[in-house]
């Protein structure tokens, strides 16, 4: 009987590999959000990582956060690594792509609590009488993490995230002057 068990428990086991095998091998979490004011004015709270913590869904779950800023003090090359809880974890944010005031796009890396690397861009387009701001981040799955998203979806993991920060940026970029360029 236990021999029974075991077999069917590592057949169980062996289909749930074979499947995992089959899941796709990227990821994509993207969210969008309409803000009342020119791309000219949202841009800079994006660009320039000091300014994060005004709008930005993680700063307010670790206030106890150390914060790290490297590079450029904006754009291209600007560095933004962190350390926290285990709501934050460990990792490092920079710039690879600044284009004022349209698009943006960031290597995000993950250290704890598990190693990712991925993309995120901003994408910003006028909309009426405002900015259509776009969110998105793709990636790669390996086998774990393949495996893992079995049980959990990165777009319900993180999705709600940006939309949390979206709300944010939208109530900053609103309502506060618009910054200067650094």
């Amino acid at each position: 009987m236990l021999v029974t068990i075991l077999i069917v428990l590592a057949a169980a086991v062996a289909a749930l590999l074979v499947f995992a095998a089959t899941r796709p091998d990227t990821f994509t979490v993207q969210r969008s959000a309409t803000i009342a004011a020119p791309a000219g004015r949202i841009f800079p709270h994006l660009d320039h990582f000091h300014r994060w913590p005004a709008w930005s869904p993680w700063e307010k779950l670790d206030p106890e956060m150390k914060r790290t800023f490297s590079g450029a003090e904006s754009g291209v090359g600007a560095v933004y690594a962190w350390e926290g809880n285990k709501k934050v974890g460990r990792g490092r944010m920079e710039i690879l792509e600044s284009d004022p005031p349209s698009r943006l796009r960031i290597q995000l890396d993950f250290v704890e609590p598990f190693e990712s690397h991925s993309t995120t861009v901003f994408t910003l387009a006028p909309e009426g009488g405002g900015t259509q701001v776009n969110w998105a981040m793709h990636g790669n799955h390996n086998f774990a993490t393949k495996v893992m998203c079995l049980f959990m979806n990165m777009d319900r993991m993180v999705g709600p995230d940006f939309e949390r920060g979206l709300a944010s940026l939208k109530a900053v970029a609103e309502t506060e002057p618009a910054p200067q360029p650094a």
